[in-house]
């Protein structure tokens, strides 16, 4: 059985002293033994103070973005490496703000990959379509070409998770209902399966992120091919994200 993953992308929010206290919150309000993973994703500023603050806690943090090379003149970038160094153990890749806001494209996102697995981080690769590709029927070709774009055989599915984020529930308060959230997923772990095999496809952690908040994460993650969240808004209120790992929990048991 996958394992549920939770993930807080706290974007560019919050300063030292309100993550202190977010992390506070969160760890004084965890249950003794996690059955679920779970990690936080801070801007590159907090990344190194909090690697301290969260030792000996079972929750994993990254960051949210890297380059695709490890050293070099390129001014204002953070290299794999750099991440690794300070004791971060994964990176966001493709989310979909890097995409459609800084254009990002797949070509660079795929060798934003394999530079960060060169140095031993864990991925999460988002993948998602906009609202005009929903609504012109585009859905999976959309999510095959990301996918393909993404990984394949020189990429380690083993230390890959996947996040499904349909980009029009992004931060708008809409949400995928858990049908489309399922058949979404489903066809992701199918995609997947082409690109590796259907073992590995079974074996891939896919989180579903878009507006997921502790009253709807439950009814999401129940779902069969939903295997935790990336969180974005929620992820910076307490109550509203234990909550959803409460969710989780529930939906896993």
């Amino acid at each position: 059985m996958r394992r549920m993953y939770v993930a807080g992308n706290w974007k560019m929010n919050l300063n030292l002293a309100e993550a202190q206290k977010l992390i506070e919150g969160i760890t004084s309000k965890l249950p003794t033994h996690l059955p679920v993973d779970l990690g936080v994703f801070p801007s590159f500023v907090l990344l190194h103070p909090l690697t301290k603050i969260l030792e000996g806690t079972p929750i994993r943090i990254g960051a949210q973005n890297c380059y695709c090379e490890q050293s070099g003149a390129f001014t204002g970038e953070i290299a794999p490496a750099m991440i690794k160094d300070i004791g971060c153990d994964s990176v966001i890749i493709g989310h979909s703000e890097r995409r459609h806001v800084i254009g990002e494209t797949g070509e660079l996102l795929k060798k934003k990959i394999l530079a960060a697995l060169e140095v031993g981080l864990e991925i999460i690769y988002c993948i998602g379509e906009k609202l005009e590709e929903r609504e012109a029927g585009q859905t999976e070709a959309v999510l095959a070409r990301q996918l393909q774009e993404g990984l394949g055989p020189d990429v380690d599915l083993n230390r890959v998770v996947v996040a499904y984020e349909p980009v029009w529930a992004i931060g708008t308060g809409k949400t995928a209902t858990p049908e489309i959230a399922q058949s979404a997923h489903a066809f992701c772990r199918q995609e997947i399966g082409k690109l590796y095999n259907t073992e590995a496809a079974e074996k891939v952690c896919i989180q579903y992120g878009g507006s997921v908040k502790a009253s709807n994460a439950q009814e999401l993650m129940a779902q069969s091919d939903v295997d935790g969240a990336l969180v974005g808004g929620a992820s910076l209120k307490t109550d509203e994200f234990i909550g959803i790992i409460q969710g989780a929990i529930a939906a896993q048991s």
